[in-house]
């Protein structure tokens, strides 16, 4: 047994707490369920798949599902309190917390139990995240090519615990970490979706159409072009890698690959091409879009600073006396549409330069693109506040979840 699992208080505690925490099997804290629905009650019924991951107490148990009258007998009645999982899935984190106001039903494949009072539910269900009770599943577990987590075996799961006020503590500091992480989460899909609704209404994507949704003072009607007209069009290319001295990721420039491509702006790459490699690959100013066109279509992004990509991408270096960077950019999402439509057709993932350049699309003048662009800019960037504050939070958990159990 390591240092670590023969503490027997945690690194992290609140401030008056300083008592052993007490190990005990599972078993002797809680309370084995097995409540069929004999009298056949229309209770709302929740199936495997929809019990997914650890669901916190304040988050929802499941989803709605629409319930067969027939075999109701075999289906387990789970009440407000009580926890349910799957020893199927056990090990894929499908387990949870019951907090509804009325009883629900879940498949008897499920085994059903409640804590007593040594227990404070939500600590239960934190510790349930714990890399400790993880590990126990994997020494715990039975079967053969599919691993089994029955009850018999949560009962013979180890947990050391506090009293039942420090519990409490703990529980609530992470119901707080948890709230503003959903918080955050519903900021990030109202986001999401309202650059959705955006997008449809304030791009011109049909022939002679101007779009349902424009800005004050903007009236003239959109006009078609090709993306070749939009500025310069370069395809990517790969440096022998049989030359070491063509990269050079110390001191070198960006390379991009689809595989680098994570945000908006990218301006770093897993492999960068050194001085004497720029000398043969392409190489492009800061602010060319890339548009990935064989694989994986639909990636797109713009660079950072001066760099150069692969032959799986496309760039476009605009004329910015025409053409505002970010209204184009954020147009990618419709081309790349386009795109996968002419891919579709072919028996490879694949656009080359040609169809990519005569690709059709409808732009404004400038002052409406820079309005458009700035409007889109400004959601994206609190796209990506919303999603680092996740991170964030998430991080905070991770640590908390580390240092507060034992």
């Amino acid at each position: 047994m390591s240092k670590k699992e023969q503490r027997k208080a945690p690194v992290l505690r609140f401030k008056g707490f300083t008592d052993d925490w007490e190990q005990r099997k599972l078993g002797t804290a809680i309370k084995i369920i097995k409540d069929k629905n004999k009298n056949q009650h229309s209770y709302r019924a929740f199936s495997i798949s929809n019990i997914k991951g650890f669901i916190a107490q304040d988050e929802q148990f499941g989803k709605d599902n629409t319930y067969s009258k027939t075999d109701k007998s075999t289906n387990y009645i789970v009440k407000p309190g009580m926890f349910a999982y799957n020893p199927a899935r056990i090990n894929v984190g499908s387990i949870a917390y019951q907090n509804q106001t009325e009883p629900v039903l879940v498949s008897s494949l499920y085994e059903i139990f409640q804590t007593n009072s040594k227990i404070d539910d939500s600590f239960l269900m934190n510790w349930f995240k714990t890399s400790l009770f993880n590990r126990q599943i994997k020494r715990l577990e039975e079967g053969g090519v599919r691993q089994y987590f029955f009850i018999d075996k949560m009962k013979e799961t180890e947990i050391k615990l506090p009293s039942i006020s420090e519990q409490n503590q703990i529980s609530k500091l992470l119901q707080l970490v948890n709230k503003n992480l959903d918080l955050q989460q519903r900021k990030l899909d109202i986001l999401k979706q309202l650059k959705k609704t955006y997008l449809s209404e304030m791009y011109c994507i049909k022939k002679l159409q101007n779009p349902k949704l424009r800005f004050l003072g903007f009236s003239t009607n959109w006009k078609k072009y090709q993306i070749k007209q939009l500025g310069k069009v370069i395809t990517g290319s790969t440096p022998s890698t049989k030359h070491s001295e063509y990269y050079n990721n110390k001191d070198g420039i960006p390379w991009v690959t689809p595989t680098d491509i994570h945000q908006n702006i990218t301006y770093s790459s897993a492999r960068k091409i050194s001085k004497k490699g720029q000398k043969i690959a392409r190489i492009v100013p800061q602010n060319t879009i890339l548009v990935t066109c064989i694989a994986s279509i639909g990636k797109n992004t713009i660079l950072g600073q001066m760099g150069s990509f692969n032959q799986q991408i496309n760039g476009l270096i605009p004329d910015f006396k025409k053409y505002d960077l970010y209204f184009l950019f954020t147009q990618t999402e419709f081309w790349s549409l386009k795109m996968k439509q002419l891919a579709s057709a072919g028996t490879m993932q694949i656009v080359n330069k040609k169809e990519f350049e005569n690709i059709e699309t409808f732009i404004p003048n400038l002052n409406e693109q820079q309005k458009i662009g700035s409007l889109f800019l400004q959601l994206d960037n609190c796209v990506s506040d919303a999603q680092k504050k996740i991170t964030s939070f998430k991080q905070i958990k991770n640590f908390l979840l580390q240092n507060m159990f034992i």
